[in-house]
């Protein structure tokens, strides 16, 4: 761990030192984040560890300095991977408190907000969650456009809100208009993507008034983002986790489904006289 966080701090300095532009400087910046080899991100206890690494190095500068905003939401990002939920989300008040108190940008306020929105989710606060993914989408989409990964990602966390909520049309209606953006612009195997197609397989199985053959539709994707992600992100990565949770209750969804329809038809056939045949 140390030597992970020594080198984010080596090439992070060297871009603030050469004033690298923003594209150059946050690729140096995203080594807190995720790893240089593989280039995917950091998770569980590794995620949080590097997190209280990342606020400890930038601590000390000034509300307006961008590193210790940065910092602050990797420490948030890291809490909230390793479930420490209620403490997440206290970070991400005092950043997104910060920000407005200094001007920050709104882009910078949107993802505050966002971040801060999720952590309401797992305390139960699914009204005020809804609210602020709401908003944050909303502004994503009027600030970077349809096709940003930032919107992207905002529409996927807007639908997951939906759907706790139960206002499945709503979700499902949502992900049929940017899921097909999410594969023409990202790919099938990028995370958001997976994360949408998995968020809509679950919206359409969990629907109580879903037909059969969206029980059915919901099983078959889940089974292809299933073997899309172990191959992408690994069989221990969280998202694959998720998907493996869904696909298990789609499919027993649809084996409950199924089973009832026999159930049925064979009940109307016990039920029949002879003269009825």
């Amino acid at each position: 761990m140390s030597c992970l966080a020594e080198q984010a701090k080596v090439v992070v300095t060297e871009a603030e030192e050469n004033n690298w532009d923003d594209d150059r400087f946050m690729l140096r910046w995203n080594r807190w984040n995720a790893c240089s080899l593989c280039e995917q991100e950091y998770h569980g206890v590794v995620s949080c560890a590097l997190g209280w690494a990342c606020w400890k190095t930038y601590v000390g500068r000034s509300e307006t300095d961008e590193a210790r905003h940065m910092a602050m939401t990797v420490l948030g990002n890291g809490l909230y991977s390793a479930r420490r939920y209620e403490d997440a989300s206290n970070v991400y008040k005092v950043d997104l408190s910060e920000l407005r108190r200094i001007g920050a940008s709104e882009n910078r306020v949107l993802i505050a907000q966002g971040n801060l929105a999720i952590t309401y989710e797992h305390q139960g606060r699914l009204k005020e969650a809804l609210r602020l993914k709401r908003d944050v989408y909303s502004g994503s989409l009027r600030f970077f456009g349809e096709e940003a990964p930032d919107t992207l990602r905002e529409a996927n966390n807007y639908a997951a809100a939906l759907h706790l909520l139960k206002r499945f049309e709503e979700a499902k209606s949502l992900l049929r208009r940017t899921l097909p953006v999410a594969r023409r612009v990202l790919g099938e195997s990028h995370q958001i993507t997976l994360g949408m197609k998995s968020n809509y397989a679950a919206v359409l199985y969990a629907d109580p008034d879903a037909m059969l053959d969206d029980v059915r539709e919901a099983v078959t994707l889940l089974e292809e983002t299933d073997r899309t992600a172990r191959r992408v992100l690994g069989g221990v990565h969280p998202l694959t986790s998720f998907i493996e949770r869904d696909l298990r209750r789609a499919r027993d969804r649809l084996a409950a489904r199924d089973g009832g329809d026999v159930s049925s038809v064979c009940d109307g056939v016990a039920a029949m006289t002879p003269g009825d045949a």
